[in-house]
């Protein structure tokens, strides 16, 4: 597997190789940069099976440099030190996520995530979703839902509304499929925030788009177009309200 870091620590870059050298020798570094443009030309000129990419870069970020490259055909393992990064990185599906300073586990680990890749179709459903992510930047447009059975691409305009189920939530899509999945509705309402998918309740996400009206009887909650219900909770009012009053102008 030929490797690229494009970190602009040299350090860290050292203790790459050298945690590589000696654990993983099958892992073959055949660049490193320290800036986006030096990495841009890396990839360009090498074509990596896996990137180890800083987040906080001179010349920019290293969302900006994958948006560069995009399409991106290799694996994505991020490394930088600001632990508020780790949501953007799981926007754009990064295969591993890597705290600095580096822990020789956490990246054996993640070594070892990318080596024991199996699951052929789940790499293309994340590249797309990678590909298509990046493009809208701040916004999340495709996910991929892992359910007991497949792995399914959904357009995040598709979702009507999630619902939680203890550990699970539970998809609601317009062309009237269901889908479990095994993460909870906080992890999918940090996930899909500024998508158009709003919390109204501990337990229920709507996309805005689908919601007929607010009721203010019975303590207040929503109507959605296709007729379903959905409480809104009174800490949350406020910012429900907002949100459709915003919606009306977009």
């Amino acid at each position: 597997m030929n490797a690229i870091i494009v970190d602009d620590e040299l350090n860290v870059r050292n203790a790459i190789k050298a945690l590589l050298t000696g654990h993983f020798p099958d892992v073959n570094i055949i660049s490193s940069a320290g800036t986006i443009q030096a990495g841009y030309e890396a990839i360009t000129n090498h074509k990596p099976d896996l990137l180890f990419l800083d987040i906080e870069l001179p010349d920019g970020t290293g969302f900006d440099l994958l948006r560069r490259v995009s399409p991106v055909t290799f694996k994505v393992i991020f490394i930088t030190g600001h632990q508020e990064y780790a949501l953007d990185a799981i926007k754009v599906s990064a295969l591993d996520y890597i705290l600095k300073p580096i822990d020789a586990d956490e990246l054996s680990r993640a070594i070892n995530k990318a080596q024991e890749v199996i699951n052929h179709d789940e790499q293309l459903l994340k590249m797309q979703a990678l590909n298509e992510n990046l493009q809208s930047k701040k916004v999340l447009k495709r996910i991929i839902l892992h359910t007991a059975e497949h792995l399914q691409l959904v357009s995040v305009s598709d979702i009507i509304r999630a619902e939680a189920d203890s550990n699970y939530t539970r998809f609601w899509l317009s062309g009237g499929q269901r889908i479990m999945v095994s993460r909870t509705i906080k992890e999918f309402a940090a996930l899909l925030s500024g998508s158009g998918l709003i919390r109204v309740h501990q337990s229920h996400l709507v996309n805005i788009t689908f919601v007929d009206k607010y009721v203010k009887k019975g303590g207040g909650h929503l109507l959605l177009k296709n007729g379903t219900a959905i409480p809104v909770s009174p800490n949350l009012k406020k910012q429900v309200l907002k949100a459709l009053t915003n919606h009306l102008y977009d």
